[in-house]
């Protein structure tokens, strides 16, 4: 076998990274399955991401060597531990792009070099293409599933050794297969977003403090349950009444309070984004067009981007609903991702 055509796969156990694997064997690769264990070693080795158990017998199941390493501690201090402080500070974060970028690829290749193994494989629903020297990272082709959003924060020498094998099919497709190749993972559900927190992210910080709900003059309405309750854009659970409805306009940690306003407060003309990561290893200029999606199940929209040092200015075409501090704001043009930062400011 070709040394140059080993690959390490990541096996959540789900049907995406089951049949990428298939397809890199397909390919002639020699695969090697290894999941990531993000958990504590003395628990369940199942949540709500991923499973060793279903992984090894995905595995088993396509007949290629599959190890497990423990990389709780990495998760827990790269990924969790400042997620809490984000939602404690009251922002909202994005954990799942920054897991892509700490903890999935950097220690997936870390695994990889361990072995001599040169390429890495996942997957995530997203293409890359290399042309002139350079990679390209493209969305999926299942617009429905893209992943593209989460892993703006990839370096050219990550992408370079990346993998994603049912980017280039849908997922009713990657399905499919699965279930023709008498895979277990054909049959089990999706996995949800943000693993580390089943019973929601308020349980994780219960000493987080009640305080007072505003209206947009200042008004005091009510009182809320501590600010990792609440998000921007969300109507229910806030517990006041108003001769109209009233959504989460924006966290003030500053008087620890909630504001609330009718759903006119939520569009904003643009966004500050900051600690921002091109995929080309720069940006395209100063200041170019683009469309920017501002979170993972929204649209990208039209937008001129403006540089300001380690900043960029954004301002929309026309106005974008529940603009979040602490999400990722992440620049297209057409599918390729160009890169990303994190919101700070709605504008």
């Amino acid at each position: 076998m070709n040394e140059g055509k080993r690959v390490l796969v990541g096996l959540s156990g789900g049907v995406d990274s089951a049949v990428a694997a298939h397809l890199l064997r397909e390919a002639g690769y020699e695969v090697h399955g290894l999941t990531l264990w993000l958990w504590s070693p003395e628990g369940p080795l199942e949540n709500r991401c991923c499973s060793v158990d279903t992984a090894a017998l995905a595995a088993r199941e396509l007949g290629i060597p599959h190890e497990v390493v423990q990389a709780g501690a990495e998760f827990r201090a790269l990924v969790v531990e400042p997620a809490l402080r984000a939602y404690r500070e009251g922002r909202t974060p994005n954990p799942c792009a920054v897991c892509n970028r700490d903890v999935r690829f950097r220690l997936l290749l870390r695994e990889a070099d361990r072995r001599g193994i040169p390429f890495v494989a996942t997957g995530h629903h997203a293409r890359v293409e290399h042309a002139g020297g350079r990679a390209r990272l493209l969305r999926g082709q299942d617009p429905a599933k893209d992943q593209s959003y989460f892993l703006y924060a990839l370096s050219q020498a990550e992408l370079a050794r990346a993998l994603f094998p049912v980017g280039e099919r849908t997922k009713g497709e990657v399905r499919a297969l699965a279930a023709k190749l008498g895979l277990t993972a054909a049959e089990l559900p999706e996995s949800q977003d943000l693993c580390f927190a089943p019973e929601g992210i308020a349980a994780l910080v219960p000493d987080a403090l009640p305080g007072p709900i505003l209206d947009l003059a200042g008004h005091v309405l009510g009182k809320h349950r501590g600010l990792p309750h609440y998000t921007v854009g969300q109507r229910k659970g806030l517990g006041v009444s108003s001769p109209e409805p009233l959504y989460v306009v924006a966290l003030d940690p500053a008087r620890n309070a909630v504001v609330v306003g009718p759903e006119s407060a939520l569009y904003a003309s643009g966004l500050v984004a900051e600690d921002l990561h091109w995929i080309a290893g720069s940006p395209p200029g100063a200041e170019f067009p683009s469309k920017v999606q501002v979170r993972y199940r929204s649209p990208a929209v039209p937008a001129a981007v403006e540089l300001e040092g380690d900043r960029a200015l954004v301002r929309f075409a026309e106005p974008v609903r529940a603009v979040t501090p602490g999400q990722a704001a992440v620049f297209y043009r057409g599918e390729e991702v160009l890169g990303g930062g994190t919101i700070t400011t709605p504008l």
